[in-house]
Order: structure tokens, then C-alpha cells, then sequence
């Protein structure tokens, strides 16, 4: 029995995981595997029994001056692993369901200030196709808080315009639906209707069921995304770089400036749990106490 293909099919299948994950998922389980019988600590993965193995697996980690990040995600990869076996009644106990991970410094996400996004959007030139088809993708991403993979993965079904609503896949197989402005709903109605047939032609099939396509005539990648955005960037002038999750979390920032509710934040951005949404309460609590450092009449230095 090929326990880690069997794990693999299970994050494919049942949990519904990107690719990208999968692969992380199943390259921790194997790093383990080396390392338990590089070390001789157990045979395979189901003859890891002893608590103090994980906890050596981690000194290990650390000694080899891997990030507290990596180690913790690495734990986290085990833990799903092995409650997966102890499930499959492989095993009798997961080691890792109580080992601690390494305590990670919670950072904050690199936001931009509205003034920058306008710069951005007045730099598109809209009048040439790949201009409009730019400016509706920054837009999206901005007054939607779409993630990379969500607005490349957008298929013509899900828009519905006389609703002011987009239906979005989001991780884990969790549909949401996002609200659109009427001034995104027109370009998306002129790009739809003129600017994407005029790139599809350009490609070898005219049944690509993708909202997005590239300059070659096809689906639209997240790389090519990627890619796009440098290009806006570099055409503004501006010496930044920027992706799509930092519009992201612009878009989410500017809703909580603006008194949205943290549930209704969760609920468009996609986010299973709060606490991933409460990281923009601290971002939106710092731009507040600059904005009061700036204003405030206590603050402003003033001439003599």
C-alpha cells in the first residue's frame, strides 16, 4: 500500500486542494519519510509512534536553520497526515496532533494607500484592448478582493450582470458571491462584448469558457497575471512592485476604514475563518493612528 499516494488522492479528491498545496503537503510527508529512515527512527510513516520523534524532528529542523514558518507548516502537513491515517485505522495515535509549533511573529500585510490604486488605474490606457481588459482585472481585484487563482478561474457563467453579482470558487471548493459597481458592471459589459472576442481570435480554440484571455487567444494564468500587473506598474512610472493579494488587502483595509462589519469582510473575501480576517483590523487600526497622527491639531506643527 502507497500510503503517501493515497494521502495525495485524498487532498486531490476529498478535501478538493489546489495542486499547489497538494504538492506542499505530500513534499513534507516525504522530507519526514527521508528523515526517519535516514536516521533509523522507524522503518516507514506508520511505525512513528513515539511522541519525543516529533519533537526531535523539529530540533532537527531547527539545527539545519530551517524558518519557524517552514517548521510549522511542516508540522502542520504531518498533523493532517497522520490524522488522516489514524482515520484510515493505520494507526492508533497522530504524535503531532499535540506537538507545539514554533510561536510565528504575526506580520502585516504590505498594503497600498488608495492614492497609489488611482495613480495605477489613470496610468491604463482603456482605448486599446489589452488596456481595457488591464484596467477591468485591476478593478476586479480591487473592488472585489479576488485572490489570483478566483478572477483566472472565472468562467462566462458565473457574471451576472443584471444581478450586480459574481459567483467566485474560492478555496476548498466554497462558492461566494461578490457584489460588483455599476461602472465595473459597463466595462465588463464592453470588455465581454467587444475586447474578448477580438483576443480569442487570436488563439486556436473559440470555446474557451474562461472570462479571461491573453494576448495569444487563451486562458488567462495566474502567472500571466503576474505578469500583467508588473507590466501596469512599470507603464506608471511607479518603481514598486505589486500582486494581486496586495489588492487584495487593499480592498479589504478600505472596507473596514470605512465601518464595514468584520463578518460581511470574511464573507466577500472568502475566508473560513475570522481570524484570518482579523489581521486586517490591526492594518486598519494603524492607518487610523497615522491619519490621526497627520490630522490631529495636537500633531501638526505649526509656524511661528
Amino acid at each position: 500500500m502507497d500510503v503517501i499516494l493515497s494521502f495525495q488522492n485524498y487532498l486531490e479528491v476529498e478535501k478538493n486542494y489546489s495542486p499547489h498545496t497538494v504538492k506542499a503537503y505530500v513534499r513534507d510527508v516525504m522530507d519526514f519519510e527521508s528523515f526517519i529512515q535516514n536516521e533509523e527512527l522507524a522503518k516507514d510513516l506508520l511505525d512513528v509512534t513515539r511522541e519525543r520523534l516529533g519533537r526531535h524532528y523539529v530540533s532537527h529542523l531547527d539545527f539545519n536553520h530551517y524558518a519557524k514558518k517552514s517548521i510549522a507548516r511542516k508540522i502542520s502537513s504531518l498533523r493532517v497526515f497522520y490524522a488522516y491515517a489514524v482515520n484510515q485505522k493505520w494507526m492508533d495515535k497522530n504524535i503531532f496532533e499535540t506537538l507545539e509549533s514554533p510561536k510565528i511573529p504575526k506580520k502585516l500585510p504590505t498594503i497600498l494607500h488608495t492614492e497609489e490604486i488611482d495613480l495605477i488605474y489613470q496610468s491604463i490606457d482603456k482605448h486599446k484592448p489589452l488596456g481595457h481588459r488591464n484596467y477591468v482585472i485591476l478593478d476586479l481585484l480591487f473592488s472585489c478582493g479576488l485572490r489570483a487563482s478566483e478572477l483566472c478561474a472565472m468562467k462566462l457563467k458565473d457574471i451576472a450582470l443584471d444581478q450586480e453579482q459574481i459567483l467566485i470558487h474560492g478555496k476548498g471548493s466554497k462558492d461566494r458571491y461578490v457584489p460588483i459597481h455599476q461602472k465595473l458592471i459597463t466595462d465588463l459589459r464592453h470588455y465581454l462584448t467587444y475586447i474578448r472576442p477580438i483576443l480569442l481570435a487570436k488563439g486556436p480554440d473559440s470555446n474557451v469558457d474562461e472570462v479571461f484571455i491573453n494576448h495569444l487567444g487563451t486562458k488567462l494564468t495566474v502567472r500571466g497575471l503576474q505578469h500583467i500587473l508588473k507590466s501596469i506598474i512599470e507603464k506608471s512610472g511607479e518603481t514598486y512592485r505589486i500582486h494581486p493579494h496586495m489588492l487584495r488587502h487593499a480592498f479589504a483595509t478600505v472596507l473596514l476604514d470605512h465601518g464595514a462589519d468584520l463578518r460581511v469582510v470574511q464573507e466577500l473575501l472568502g475566508h473560513e475563518h475570522l481570524k484570518s480576517t482579523q489581521i486586517y483590523t490591526h492594518v486598519s487600526t494603524e492607518s487610523m493612528k497615522e491619519k490621526y497622527r497627520k490630522a490631529s491639531p495636537r500633531m501638526v506643527k505649526k509656524s511661528d
